[in-house]
């Protein structure tokens, strides 16, 4: 009985008397309401800033003229070593090389092919 005596009395006391709680109207209107955080943007909103298909052709294709080939180099080198392993100089040179290919002397008149290791060299 006493319990609902005094919820009665409560009850009666919330509707005479103003509130000073959080739940008042003056405390909720001086609250600054939190704005929302901007969403992320996409990338793909943005416009495409990379070179296009035609650009990145003419790039590598100027690359591609002013690097050597890679495969005939090889050759190269392989043939000039086997060829100094018997005894033959080769004018081995290259864009920028140290030394000409004047640079070479042959011993002899004319490379020896019957025999050799200079012979498997028809690649």
């Amino acid at each position: 009985m006493r319990d609902s005596i005094a919820r009665a009395l409560v009850w009666m006391l919330r509707l005479l008397l103003p509130s000073a709680g959080k739940h008042t109207a003056q405390h909720i209107a001086a609250t600054v309401t939190p704005t929302p955080e901007p969403a992320p943007v996409s990338p793909w909103s943005e416009p495409w800033t990379s070179p296009t298909r035609e650009q990145a052709r003419e790039a590598f294709r100027l690359q591609a003229e002013t690097t050597m080939e890679l495969g005939t180099v090889q050759r190269e080198r392989r043939a000039a070593v086997l060829l100094a392993d018997i005894g033959i100089d080769y004018p081995y040179t290259y864009d920028g090389a140290p030394f000409p290919a004047a640079a070479f002397v042959q011993s002899h008149d004319g490379w020896n092919t019957s025999g050799t290791t200079a012979g498997r060299l028809t690649a």
